[in-house]
């Protein structure tokens, strides 16, 4: 998912669950942040470098693929990005090397979606929009893992959209990475077929270019993790029950609601705008924000500014107190969401993350500045 639903349709869900609009502002504009909060915007802030949750291109194609790199790659994907859905999973015939990737697959409800919705009840807006975004990605990314898999995130070149008539049209991908993605003729940008399981080109669902993030695609394909049988990927339908699943968990965060339960949707407080959004999913765009721009301020009656991502930056390169800022919130609740399913994935028997351990809020200050001053990366034990 891009702009148009992590911010845009955050803000949707977060005002339609009963957020003021000033609160739901500050949700969308955290959950979209989870795609901009680099290594790089964090070295510009002077902010943690284990607060980030995504890494920009040049960061990946510069990133050591050694054991203690790609524990810091899959840290940040499979904790933002694609969130595994059954860390115990099991597969015939399946070795042990291969189940710990396969066992990161992404999907929607699994256990870590409970705990990562329980984790951010009872704390900051910040924290709350992260944990919208680590939802929405569990429908648009699932079958495709955040660690570098060949074995696990290849796709071949039989990939077909089934157009609203039923017929089927070739989908191509082509490997120039600045070249737009054509939707029109059904031509994307995707990364580089690799023959090393570890490189980065096999990371997520780079071999489908931004295909899944596009919500208009219902779209079939042959995935390596399922033995090249045909999977079909209906993105209107799951970025609904998405969106229905974000309302219900912002309203179970809020306290309207007293249990979270998985595969639960918010059908009866969406259902007057099921025609609008689903009109908004089937523009055939790569962006379609202008829709989602339009329904919000419809919504709430309020403007809807386009996201900045230097909105809190100076507040948080000015302040003494640093934690107590919107993007020192922001890094807080990052770096404990990751520590979260770093764990889960270590509890399972699995290293491809790493170790880690829950930092608590006494220790969690000294770490953030210890890796300002020290410039700690991603590998510190205690993240």
């Amino acid at each position: 998912m891009q702009i148009d639903f992590h911010y845009f349709a955050t803000y949707a869900a977060a005002y339609l669950a009963g957020y003021k609009h000033e609160e739901a502002l500050d949700i969308a504009y955290s959950a979209f942040f989870v795609d901009q909060c680099t290594n790089t915007f964090l070295l510009k802030v002077k902010g943690p470098k284990i607060a980030a949750t995504t890494q920009l291109q040049m960061e990946l194609m510069d990133a050591d693929t050694d054991i203690i790199g790609l524990q810091n790659i899959t840290r940040i994907w499979s904790s933002f990005h694609f969130l595994p859905k059954d860390l115990y999973a099991k597969k015939e015939k399946g070795t042990k090397r291969y189940m710990k990737k396969y066992r990161l697959i992404c999907g929607p409800n699994g256990e870590l979606v409970k705990d990562t919705i329980e984790l951010a009840k009872g704390s900051t807006l910040q924290a709350i929009g992260i944990a919208m975004h680590v939802l929405a990605d569990t429908w648009a990314h699932m079958y495709f893992a955040g660690t570098p898999s060949l074995a696990i995130n290849t796709v071949n070149d039989h990939f077909y959209e089934i157009m609203p008539d039923g017929t089927e049209e070739k989908i191509v991908f082509k490997h120039n990475p600045i070249a737009p993605d054509d939707v029109i003729n059904k031509k994307y940008s995707a990364s580089i077929y690799q023959s090393n399981e570890n490189s980065i080109m096999n990371l997520g669902h780079g071999q489908a270019g931004h295909l899944p993030d596009f919500s208009y695609c219902v779209y079939k394909y042959l995935p390596a993790w399922n033995d090249y049988r045909e999977v079909v990927k209906d993105n209107p339908s799951d970025y609904w029950k998405a969106f229905c699943q974000m309302v219900y968990a912002l309203k179970y965060i809020r306290g309207d609601i007293d249990t979270f339960e998985l595969d639960t949707y918010a059908y009866e407080d969406v259902r007057d705008y099921k025609e609008e959004i689903d009109a908004i999913f089937a523009v055939r765009r790569a962006l379609d924000s202008e829709g989602w721009k339009e329904f919000d301020e419809k919504l709430s009656g309020k403007e809807v500014p386009e996201f900045d991502i230097g909105k809190y930056q100076e507040e948080y390169m000015n302040s003494d107190d640093k934690d107590n800022t919107f993007l020192g919130k922001f890094f807080a609740h990052a770096i404990k969401h990751k520590s979260m399913v770093t764990n889960r994935i270590y509890e399972s028997g699995s290293m491809l993350a790493g170790y880690s351990v829950t930092p608590d809020r006494s220790k969690l200050a000294s770490l953030m500045v210890k890796n300002v001053i020290k410039g700690g990366n991603d590998n510190d034990k205690n993240a």
